[in-house]
């Protein structure tokens, strides 16, 4: 890390990996000799085109993403998300199933609710999110024009392990917080989107992969922006999109590649977040909130006895060169979001700190 480079465990906006924002930079004002920096660019220009149709490339062949899946780089972030699938998906039966695991899920399901008959198909509500169902746990109708689940929750710090299996209920899949973090068969789900600002660029991108058969039975109320089928015909480009976002996603692709792609950042997150949870776990002070088993390799939460000490250890853990690490206001305690771009040397960092705060109070 650069001297003046602080670890920033922010949940999102997050951290970028330096090597990236230095390409970026270098490329602000003039990228590829055209005069011109990506931001001044017209979305219908050649060379923006290019930067398009590259970047989609190299996403779908990272993700593993096959034939009859279309890609789309969209906004609205994924709370839009939240009212587009079922505005596009659940007219098929008027019915759709949900895991409630955590905060965002919620506010899908609650979201949901006002297009058709939604059913709760798990929830982890009875231990305050703290665990993630197991398959044998869902409560799943076979009747459903799909299951929603979203696969990390960042406030509370569970993550699915596994992907559950509806049949031929398609799986709808929040992976706003996991995606690219580790390898996923894209073919075992109908939907994936992603807001991109915590693992795969800057806010104001929001990717969404839908296989093509889905499309195209919406309601009939959706404005043609939240139409999946419109956006796939117009290839993204209905209005204008995030293009520097999609810049900066083609940047982030070429590094994730270079760190060996999604099974390499497999094995890295996988490093971190166990080096994470042992200091945490044999720490006197602190209690890590998820459960074992369900725990997220990507958003680490943990308390102390004392609101009191939680707020003494962000406070010095800022003097010491991290940013970010207060717990989501809903919960409380502290979260180390320890996504892709956050380098070993950062939680190594972050783990001697705790040790040290732990022995000295």
């Amino acid at each position: 890390m650069a001297n003046d480079r602080v670890f920033n465990f922010s949940a999102g906006p997050s951290m970028l990996p330096l090597e990236v924002l230095q390409r970026a930079g270098a490329e602000i004002t003039n990228y590829g000799g055209s005069g011109m920096s990506v931001m001044e660019m017209s979305h219908r220009s050649k060379i923006f085109l290019k930067i398009f149709d590259e970047t989609q490339e190299k996403f779908r062949k990272l993700l593993g993403v096959p034939e009859g899946y279309k890609v789309l780089f969209l906004q609205g972030g994924g709370t839009m998300q939240f009212g587009m699938i079922p505005l596009n998906l659940i007219g098929r039966t008027g019915q759709a199933d949900y895991a409630v695991t955590g905060h965002f899920a919620n506010l899908a399901m609650k979201e949901a609710k006002k297009y058709g008959q939604v059913t709760i198909a798990a929830s982890s509500e009875d231990r305050k999110h703290v665990y993630i169902p197991a398959q044998e746990q869902l409560k799943l109708n076979p009747d459903a024009s799909y299951f929603y689940y979203c696969s990390n929750n960042t406030i509370e710090g569970t993550q699915w392990q596994y992907v559950p299996e509806t049949g031929s209920v398609p799986l709808a899949c929040d992976m706003s917080s996991d995606i690219l973090s580790r390898p996923v068969d894209v073919s075992k789900f109908g939907l994936i989107f992603a807001g991109a600002q915590k693992n795969l660029a800057p806010a104001g991108l929001t990717i969404v992969i839908i296989r093509e058969d889905l499309a195209g039975q919406e309601l009939p109320i959706p404005p043609a922006i939240m139409n999946y089928k419109s956006m796939i015909d117009k290839d993204s480009m209905y209005n204008t999109p995030p293009c520097w976002c999609i810049y900066m996603l083609g940047l982030m692709c070429d590094w994730l590649e270079q760190q060996g792609g999604a099974a390499g950042m497999e094995k890295i997150n996988q490093k971190k977040a166990q080096m994470l949870y042992d200091v945490l776990d044999n720490a006197k002070l602190f209690t890590v909130s998820a459960e074992k088993g369900s725990r997220s390799h990507m958003n680490v939460t943990f308390r102390s006895a004392s609101e009191e000490m939680d707020a003494k250890f962000v406070a010095e853990s800022v003097k010491a060169g991290f940013t970010n690490l207060k717990g989501h206001r809903s919960v409380g305690g502290m979260r180390a979001s320890i996504y892709n771009a956050m380098p070993t040397e950062g939680v190594e960092k972050l783990c001697d700190f705790i040790q040290k705060f732990d022995k000295e109070n």
